[in-house]
């Protein structure tokens, strides 16, 4: 086999990021050797590859999915939003500076089609297939110009476009017909059909409507994929601003304590790598929750100050809605509080910040004796050691440089009775040491919580992987993905009028 797929979507979280790791799991499974491509990715969740480049987590998830160690060619261009005008380009895994949106789309973004093309040119030469996920809709009728990520790459690579809708939010037959329709002839060219995501309830009763968009369009539906809980990992959700009221799904199990343990999570704007918690929300008994009043707090048992591409902004934040005392009320009452990465940041001394604000000197939270100094170079690592007599690794994404004058050694930040600070990402996938730290914050709390003794975190992500390799086996045509993987869009397939405009 030696081709190549791209997944579109007809709107953002329709479904592209998912279905590709499925549609690369179940390849991996059939002994092709598959490696996963997005050409440009909007992002505030990211990963540090073994070589230190940043790359969206979305395609270290599907590189996870092929089996294979995730690299900068397989994410080239990241944008990483700086509010709602501008964003810091990342390219092949290294920031290269700020750029608005009418700067980048104006003629940034077209230069860099020979670079993802090359990238992704290399990945070809490497593996039988390239799953590549597009971003958005491909019928951007006002972006197709300067398009490097949907129709721009399937068009230069001569790649087969597979067009996926969420059915779950009604709509799906006329935003399929529309995407089409809306695209040169060219393009229309290269999409070969559908797959319909996120479907409950009887498919006879769709089969019918597939038939018409059939007759419609001459091109079939690949695939009805049904709706299941708990498959959005890794998401992207590059310009949330809020998520609160948002339960990171927890598995079944009931807890093996007598307690649940309930975890805040301040959501915080242009919050980073909050997936930061899926390895808590995963063990049984443990409630994660994202919050953004004070007296959300009042019931935690542990409070998470997460990742932000603007820590000032975000201490401002905590500031205006009451939650910066409710969380220095925390720590005087020596009730737990964990800061991750700008929420490290925030919780110390002070903050002096000439690249990511430029507010210049700032006064944080005062709670951990931390002085920040943001550097123009960006620390991107993947380090490990030990921490509560437990193996951790994890990485690191940031711009602020921590000066530790106090408290105890706690990975590369510190620790103050239970107000606790690092810049270590992902720290808690590693087994051990998040069991250890749950005994702490429990104990802390007053709970009689005891986190389950088998839980494995890289277990439970490869359950997942393999969950979603099913849905594709069980519930799309796979002999015909194969055929399309394999020898490229059907021939003839009928233009769509009106087409693209001039």
């Amino acid at each position: 086999m030696s081709g190549g797929l791209l997944v579109a979507g007809t709107t953002s979280d329709a479904g592209k990021s998912v279905v590709t790791a499925g549609i690369c799991r179940w390849l991996v499974r059939q002994g092709v050797k598959v490696a996963p491509f997005k050409a440009q990715n909007m992002s505030l969740n990211s990963f540090v590859t073994r070589e230190g480049a940043e790359i969206g987590r979305a395609q270290a998830m599907q590189a996870q999915a092929c089996r294979v160690e995730p690299t900068a060619q397989m994410n080239p261009v990241l944008l990483k939003p700086g509010g709602e005008q501008s964003s810091q380009v990342v390219l092949l895994g290294k920031p290269v500076g700020e750029m608005s949106a009418r700067g980048y789309h104006g003629g940034r973004q077209q230069r860099l089609l020979g670079t993802v093309l090359d990238c992704l040119a290399e990945l070809r030469g490497t593996y039988d297939a390239v799953i590549c996920e597009g971003a958005g809709s491909p019928a951007e009728i006002n972006l197709r110009r300067t398009d490097i990520v949907n129709m721009g790459i399937a068009r230069g690579a001569g790649f087969p476009v597979l067009v996926v809708g969420d059915i779950d939010r009604g709509g799906v037959f006329a935003s399929f017909f529309g995407t089409v329709a809306l695209l040169a002839p060219e393009d229309q060219a290269l999409v070969a059909g559908f797959l319909v995501n996120k479907f409950r309830g009887d498919v006879s009763l769709l089969e019918p409507g597939l038939d018409m968009l059939h007759g419609l369009t001459g091109r079939r539906t690949y695939g009805v994929l049904p709706f299941r809980h708990g498959l959005g990992i890794d998401e992207e959700d590059g310009l949330r601003v809020s998520l609160r009221g948002t339960v990171r799904e927890s598995v079944v199990a009931p807890p093996v304590g007598e307690d649940v343990l309930r975890v805040a999570v301040c959501a915080v704007p242009l919050m980073s790598n909050f997936t930061d918690v899926d390895a808590l929300a995963a063990e049984p008994g443990v409630v994660v929750r994202f919050v953004d009043r004070p007296e959300e707090l009042a019931d935690a048992d542990l409070v998470i100050v997460p990742g932000t591409r603007g820590t000032v902004r975000a201490l401002e934040w905590l500031r205006e809605r009451g939650l910066a005392d409710a969380i220095a009320r925390r720590v005087a009452e020596r009730r737990p509080v964990l800061g991750i990465c700008g929420g490290f940041q925030l919780l110390g001394e002070h903050i002096e910040d000439d690249v990511e604000s430029r507010a210049g000197h700032v006064d944080g939270l005062g709670l951990l004796p931390v002085r920040v100094r943001f550097a123009r170079e960006k620390t991107l690592t993947r380090p490990g050691g030990e921490a509560l007599g437990e193996h951790v690794e994890g990485y690191e994404i940031h711009h602020g440089v921590a000066d530790v004058t106090g408290g105890d050694p706690f990975l590369d930040g510190c620790r103050v009775g239970q107000t606790w600070g690092t810049h270590w990402h992902g720290s808690l996938e590693s087994d051990g040491f998040r069991r250890a730290f749950l005994r702490e914050v429990a104990a802390a709390a007053g709970r009689r919580f005891v986190p389950a003794p088998d839980t494995s975190f890289a277990a439970l992500r490869e359950e997942q992987l393999d969950l979603l390799g099913d849905l594709i086996e069980h519930h799309a045509d796979t002999d015909a993905l194969w055929r399309l993987i394999e020898s490229g869009a059907p021939q003839g397939l009928p233009f769509i009028p009106p087409g693209a405009p001039a």
